[in-house]
């Protein structure tokens, strides 16, 4: 991959601040970070302190999810609150569209060219800029599900990193899974080839059109480098201080993902959180409330996560 160089340019706007029952005030602005001729847009949420505070960069999860933790099916401001609540504890945060996702969509890349490294790198440019940043004592990462992974590969340029609901398996695996979950031995005996080929990193020429959606020629660079990547081996990289969270009402991740996470590297600190759903909301009714929860943008996050992800950043 070619070397990229990144510098960044810090807008700030004229927002009221926000202020929290304990005295603690903060600000958002917007901030840009320019790599070679892209741009990928973000806002810095900073608490109103004279003294050195930490700083957490917030990765989305994948497909369409912006930087609040939102797409265009689905508004939940999940990213957002988190942002909100760590300021309000004197803890700053960035959170950022990835490249080719709301305002970062012109800095997306062609379908033939995309790989994985893409958001990697981006994120490690992130971090470099937050380094330079005098105001921050420390940088920690906060990943939320696919976004844990890209966490995971770039969290040896950070202090400490939390995984919020990140899958514990490569994602061919998972693939996988899902396909089998359906009870169709002909549609794992046309898909299982496809996706071992493109996980010894060989392209597939050949594909049934119905699966186009899937393995369609011009993704297949995409899968080829995002299959590469396994958590546990990821993980177990890492020296840094690590917390592990997952909800026991998550709907997309397992808490054996969490479980498999935990045991790939002895130094990670593992909490399921009661009640929890993929998208950090307490849910306490069934699977329709949970469904529900994703277009409720009032809906709190699981305060027990929110106190324990406070409470490691700060010790």
């Amino acid at each position: 991959m070619k070397k990229i160089f990144a510098v960044a340019a810090i807008l700030f706007l004229s927002f009221a601040n926000a202020q929290d029952k304990n005295g603690i005030t903060f600000k958002e602005s917007p901030i840009i970070l320019k790599i070679n001729i892209d741009q990928l847009f973000g806002t810095l949420t900073t608490p109103d302190l004279k003294t050195k505070y930490p700083v957490a960069l917030i990765i989305s999860g994948s497909g369409p999810t912006d930087r609040n933790g939102n797409n265009p099916m689905m508004k939940n401001n999940s990213l957002k609150m988190l942002a909100e609540t760590l300021a309000k504890n004197g803890i700053a945060s960035l959170r950022y569209d990835k490249r080719g996702i709301g305002e970062s969509k012109a800095s997306a890349v062609s379908e033939q060219t995309l790989v994985f490294e893409n958001y990697t790198e981006d994120a490690k440019s992130w971090i470099n800029l937050l380094k330079q940043d005098k105001r921050f004592s420390q940088v920690i990462i906060i990943g939320h599900s696919e976004g844990s992974l890209i966490g995971m590969i770039a969290g040896a340029k950070a202090n400490k990193f939390i995984s919020i609901a990140g899958t514990g398996e490569s994602a061919d695996k998972l693939i996988k899974a899902q396909i089998a979950s359906k009870s169709n031995k002909q549609l794992e005996d046309l898909t299982f080839p496809i996706i071992d080929s493109l996980k010894s990193g060989n392209t597939v020429k050949k594909v049934d059109p119905m699966l186009n959606s899937l393995f369609r020629a011009s993704i297949q660079p995409y899968l080829i480098s995002w299959f590469k990547y396994n958590p546990q081996t990821e993980i177990k990289k890492l020296t840094v201080p690590i917390l592990i969270l997952q909800g026991n009402k998550d709907l997309q991740v397992t808490v054996k993902d969490a479980e498999l996470l935990s045991q790939a590297n002895k130094n990670a600190e593992l909490l399921i959180v009661e009640n929890m759903n993929h998208i950090m909301k307490t849910i306490e009714g069934d699977n329709q409330a949970n469904m529900e929860s994703y277009t409720n943008e009032s809906l709190p996050l699981s305060e027990i996560m929110t106190n324990k992800i406070v409470s490691f950043i700060k010790k």
